[in-house]
C-alpha cells in the first residue's frame, strides 16, 4: 500500500512456451524461474497482493510454495494471440466479483528475474508521487534507431530517412527501450484501455543493462543466469 492505495502485483505464467519449454518453471541458479519474480513481489514493501495467473497446475503449485495467491485463468487468455492487458482485465474482474479492489496493478513477467524490489518500489512511488496514470521500466536500446537498417529488393536503405549511421555513438540522440521489468498502471486506466499499458501520463525508470534481461530463448538464460550467479558471489543479488 502506498498512501492508502492498494497495489496488486500481477505475475502472468501460461504453460505453453515455445522456446524453452516449461520455462516459467525451469530451474534458473537453483530455483524455479517463477520463483524469483515471485519473492522479488513479495519483498516489495508497497505490495498488498502477489497473484500468478495462470492456466497451468505445475505452475500454479510452485507458485503457491514460494508464497503467490494463483488465479486459474482460461485457456482462451493463455494463447498465443492473447493480449496480456485481456488477463490483467480477467484477473481484476475476479477480485472485484470478490470485492477486493485496488488502486495500481503492477505487471511483472517472470522473464525478467534480475529486477530488484528497489525496482519495483521505485516505480510504485513514482506513479503515485508524480501523479501518473502509467510507469514502466527502460534501458538504453541494443540497437540506435539512427543505426537501423531495412533491405528492401535487396536493396538497404537507413530505416530513418536522412539520418547519418556513420557518427560515434557519442554523438547519436540517446535511444531507449522497454526492457519488461516493471509496469504499474492505474486501475481505472487498465479498464479503458484495449492494448496499451504504457498511456496517459507516463512516467519512466532507468534500469541498468545487467538487471535488464529479458529472457526470451536459451542464450538469454544463459546469460541472465551467469549474470546472477556472479552477482551473488560478489554478495550484491537476493
Amino acid at each position: 500500500m502506498i498512501e492508502n492505495k492498494k497495489v496488486l502485483a500481477i505475475i502472468p505464467a501460461r504453460g505453453g512456451s515455445k522456446s524453452i519449454p516449461k520455462k516459467n518453471i525451469v530451474q534458473f541458479n537453483g530455483k524455479p524461474l517463477i520463483a524469483w519474480t515471485i519473492e522479488t513481489a513479495l519483498k516489495t514493501n508497497e505490495i498488498d497482493k502477489v497473484i500468478v495467473s495462470t492456466d497451468c497446475s505445475e505452475i500454479a503449485n510452485v507458485s503457491t510454495k514460494y508464497g503467490a495467491e494463483v488465479q486459474i485463468r482460461p485457456s482462451k487468455l493463455a494463447s498465443d494471440d492473447a493480449l496480456v492487458i485481456e488477463t490483467i482485465k480477467y484477473v481484476l474482474e475476479e477480485l472485484k466479483n470478490s470485492n477486493e479492489q485496488f488502486d495500481y496493478i503492477v505487471l511483472l513477467e517472470s522473464t525478467s528475474p534480475l529486477r530488484l524490489p528497489e525496482d519495483v518500489s521505485k516505480c510504485i512511488q513514482k506513479i503515485e508521487i508524480d501523479k501518473l496514470d502509467s510507469i514502466a521500466t527502460y534501458k538504453e536500446a541494443d540497437l540506435n534507431p539512427h543505426r537501423a537498417w531495412k533491405i528492401e529488393d535487396g536493396i538497404p536503405n537507413t530505416f530513418i530517412e536522412g539520418v547519418i549511421p556513420w557518427l560515434p555513438r557519442q554523438k547519436l540522440p540517446q535511444a531507449y527501450q522497454l526492457n519488461g521489468a516493471v509496469y504499474v498502471v492505474k486501475v481505472e486506466e487498465v479498464m479503458q484501455s484495449t492494448r496499451e499499458l504504457v498511456l496517459g501520463e507516463k512516467g519512466a525508470i532507468l534500469m541498468p543493462k545487467e538487471r535488464s534481461i529479458d529472457i526470451d530463448d536459451s542464450i538469454d538464460f544463459i546469460i541472465a543466469e551467469t549474470i546472477m550467479k556472479k552477482n551473488e558471489e560478489r554478495g550484491n543479488f537476493l
